[in-house]
């Protein structure tokens, strides 16, 4: 037994010793957790790998992004499993930092299991761990600089610093202020403290390169205009949304129509003819030019000869609508889903100067623009050469979009490039030499376990990690508390100049969350099987 575990003891000198079978399933817990940060710390920063993940379907994905990656791995052991649903929950909360939360956990577990060895109780180690993580959360609010939401530069620095880490880093320019502008139309920057990033609508389509990605102040469908025949381009238009049929009733799946003769049968057609004849001229009457149609399970929504009478109308039409669109596309262009006819009225309408069918590659899209009172939401058409840049393209977005969200959430913004681990480091070992006994050696192990931060982007950036962490230390206990790793230049400088900037919430989030799973995972000391029933 070491020397130094003997100061830990209870009263009577004795070490705590935990029983052997709980001691084993620790050890598995916190080798299998360790094993999945191991995974994904090539992909931390900007100079950090990309994988490709190959699913039992044989579809590739190649990402960087931590929360895409573990989503994908098959990963059977249960402790591993936590951290999969810690980058799910730092995904939710701040949309960022997926990849770092899960490299403080296993960073975390290894401080744990040194001082498990020197015979700490894990209760005591998973209570130190907490109270250090309130404290860098404290640490870290001092450290931020508030943001107004109309300094619209910070608000395109956090997004640049959020692309350039992603494989289409070098579109960051364009891609950056379009996610600041899709975001400041759907909120009202005064009172607004969440972005709903339903609002935002992304439609992927293939051809062209990600320089021709644009925002559409308006609104776009990936259906292309049903029928043959139709218009392409209508101004002025009044849009309906239907969500009943126009296509002859149907009996149940049970029942059964016997048709004895030709002239029942004649009669049938004509009447099947006359009923979609009726409704379109009732959609007609009320003065709709634009037709919205949902989709639908149990029969066509429609026809042929529907789609035939609504062409010779000049009625164009758009069909397939999903479910889940019908609230985005209802608020978008301030019209009301109708489920009958009898209540398709001019006031159901929406309004659009201009909805016209435009080619993009090889397919179409419809765009409305000109609402005549929109709703707050955009659509945003990203374009990419081919379906694994186009697919990461659009994650990187949503990334994006997350960041300008953590910052309506929580103002505040601080550096980035290390800057903040290894003054959190510095800071709270120094708290630590306030503390009596167990809880200051918790707290110094929390301290030294930030560092993997720093100590992974420089290994990642080709840098020597133990030289260029040391001299980072000695900047900051120099007072130069913006001073960062600087991949690109390969250097310490002060990030805040090369605009490296991050969402103050991405840190406190990563922080919070990989201190809970940590706790967690400490706290068990067995697993059960249960046999399925």
């Amino acid at each position: 037994m070491p020397q130094e575990a003997k100061s830990f003891g209870n009263k009577r000198g004795a070490v705590y010793k935990d029983k052997d079978h709980p001691d084993a399933i620790r050890e598995s817990n916190i080798t299998a957790a360790k094993a999945i940060a191991d995974a994904i710390r090539t992909s931390l920063g900007p100079r950090g790998m990309d994988k490709m993940i190959q699913s039992g379907g044989g579809d590739v994905t190649i990402t960087n992004d931590g929360a895409t990656i573990l989503k994908q791995m098959q990963v059977l052991h249960p402790a591993a499993k936590m951290l999969v649903e810690l980058s799910k929950a730092q995904d939710i909360e701040a949309g960022d930092g997926t990849t770092t939360v899960v490299i403080i956990a296993g960073s975390l577990l290894n401080a744990a299991q040194n001082l498990l060895v020197k015979g700490i109780h894990p209760t005591i180690i998973s209570e130190s761990f907490q109270r250090a993580a309130s404290k860098a959360t404290e640490i870290l609010e001092e450290m931020s600089t508030p943001l107004q939401l109309s300094d619209r530069d910070s608000l395109l620095k956090s997004a640049t610093t959020s692309l350039n880490s992603k494989v289409v880093s070098q579109y960051s320019s364009i891609l950056s202020p379009l996610c600041v502008d899709a975001v400041l139309k759907v909120i009202d920057p005064k009172k607004d403290t969440n972005v709903d990033l339903h609002d935002i609508k992304v439609i992927q389509k293939l051809g062209g390169t990600v320089e021709d990605t644009e925002l559409i102040d308006g609104m776009v469908f990936n259906q292309k205009s049903a029928g043959t025949g139709g218009p392409h381009k209508i101004e002025k238009a009044k849009i309906g949304l239907i969500q009943f049929c126009i296509s002859p009733p149907k009996t149940d799946m049970d029942n059964q129509v016997v048709v004895s003769d030709y002239a029942q049968m004649d009669r049938v057609l004509r009447e099947e003819r006359q009923y979609i004849l009726n409704i379109v001229k009732q959609i007609k009457k009320v003065g709709c030019t634009v037709l919205l149609i949902q989709k639908s399970i149990l029969r066509d929504a429609v026809n042929d000869l529907a789609l035939h009478f609504l062409a010779k109308m000049k009625i164009m039409v758009i069909k397939d609508i999903e479910r889940e669109d019908i609230e985005f596309v209802c608020k978008g262009l301030a019209c009301r889903p109708v489920a009958s006819l009898d209540h398709f009225t001019a006031e159901t309408l929406g309004s659009a100067d201009l909805v016209e069918i435009v080619q993009t590659g090889s397919s179409k899209i419809v765009k409305v623009t000109g609402i005549a009172n929109p709703g707050k939401t955009v659509s945003i058409v990203v374009r990419g050469s081919n379906k694994l840049v186009l697919e990461e393209a659009a994650r990187s977005i949503h990334d994006a979009l997350c960041v300008i969200r953590c910052l309506v959430k929580k103002r505040a913004l601080i550096a980035g490039g290390g800057a903040p681990e290894i003054e959190l480091s510095i800071q709270l070992m120094e708290y630590a030499q306030g503390l009596a006994g167990v809880e200051q050696y918790c707290f110094r192990a929390f301290a030294d376990a930030l560092e993997i931060i720093p100590f992974t982007l420089a290994e990642n950036a080709g840098l020597n990690p133990i030289a260029t962490v040391t001299e980072l230390r000695n900047r900051h206990s120099q007072g130069e508390k913006t001073s960062g790793i600087n991949v690109r230049k390969g250097a310490i400088t002060n990030i805040l100049e090369e605009n490296v900037v991050q969402p103050l919430l991405v840190s406190t989030s990563a922080l919070q969350l990989a201190a809970e799973t940590v706790r967690s995972i400490l706290k068990i000391d067995d697993i059960v099987i249960c046999q399925r029933t």
